[in-house]
């Protein structure tokens, strides 16, 4: 059994100078738990006067840890009146399960009725939703459903571009595949102790990390250890498996139409870079950001850079 570190977080000062609010809001079957970032989430004046509200959905197995790192560098002045809510996606973090399946349908479908209820509180601000990896699928889907969500702009920050079987670690995608059947033919409980393995989520950590700053490594792999088997059920984690490989945001690009910002790395294991070319060229409006000698946890490893690109894509 690896033992589990306590790490400090390289953003931590960031993050306590915006004050946090958790709330919970019954969508689509699931009491969702969600937190919100910055002054004009503190009450529900301050929501109701919000300019910008940014609403940021995590990826696969994560909750709302995940993408603090960014949402800490968009406090201060120039984010005055910016409004961000972090939802743990539905049988994720503590939110509990959705009463549909939990898959890219589904979690669309709870997208699209949770973003209008807290639209509602922030009646005159900005609607930007925000999706990393698996939540970048989420978000297209939404957008890009008929009716579709309705929005202002959208941030993909890692996009799953291209079906996952097709990018630069085919092969490890294989092998993953080839893991969740294993837990899902096996005796339940056997099978939820297999995905939550600690050993497995380390060599997943040491894989997708390409920072060679070794404190960074060690407080990603501490945030993976946290936070990465944080689900309800081995049903739920099995669902959003099959449509995290089985789907992609190239499906939906031609049909979202908001002003599109998306968010890639030169050395992403799952998409080529390639890919979200052409997803790029597929939107009608969408500008590509390139982050160079990073993978698929720009969130952890470049979240100054990716919070750079969202501050210019919204001024």
């Amino acid at each position: 059994m690896l033992e589990r570190m306590t790490v400090a977080s390289p953003y931590a000062e960031e993050l306590s100078r915006m004050p946090v609010v958790e709330r919970v809001m019954e969508v689509a079957g699931s009491s969702t738990h969600l937190w919100e970032y910055g002054a004009s989430g503190a009450d529900p004046q301050a929501r109701a006067d919000a300019r910008t509200l940014i609403v940021v959905v995590h990826g696969y197995r994560g909750d709302h840890h995940g993408l603090e790192p960014v949402i800490a560098q968009l406090g201060g002045d120039a984010h005055a009146g910016t409004r961000i809510v972090a939802p743990d996606l539905p049988g994720f973090g503590v939110s509990t399960p959705l009463d549909a399946v939990h898959d890219v349908p589904g979690y669309s479908a709870w997208l699209r009725e949770i973003v209008p209820a807290l639209r509602a509180e922030s009646p005159e601000a900005r609607l930007v939703v925000l999706g990393h990896s698996f939540g970048s699928i989420i978000v297209a889907a939404a957008l890009g459903s008929e009716p579709g969500l309705e929005a202002d702009a959208a941030i993909l920050i890692n996009p799953i571009a291209a079906p996952a079987l097709t990018g630069p670690r085919g092969v490890m995608t294989r092998l993953a595949i080839g893991y969740y059947r294993f837990a899902a033919a096996v005796p339940e409980k056997l099978g939820f102790a297999i995905l939550g393995s600690p050993l497995v989520v380390r060599v997943m950590s040491v894989t997708m990390a390409k920072t060679r700053e070794k404190p960074l490594r060690r407080w990603i792999h501490d945030q993976h250890d946290r936070y990465f088997s944080a689900f309800a059920n081995r049903t739920v984690v099995l669902d959003a498996f099959r449509a995290s490989v089985g789907d992609d945001v190239s499906e939906y690009a031609a049909r979202i139409t908001v002003p599109t910002l998306l968010i890639a790395a030169d050395r992403d294991d799952i998409t080529p870079i390639e890919a979200q070319h052409r997803v790029q060229a597929a939107m009608p409006d969408a500008r590509l950001v390139v982050l160079h000698d990073v993978g698929h946890l720009i969130h952890y490893e470049k979240p100054v850079e990716a919070a750079q690109a969202i501050t210019e894509f919204l001024a």
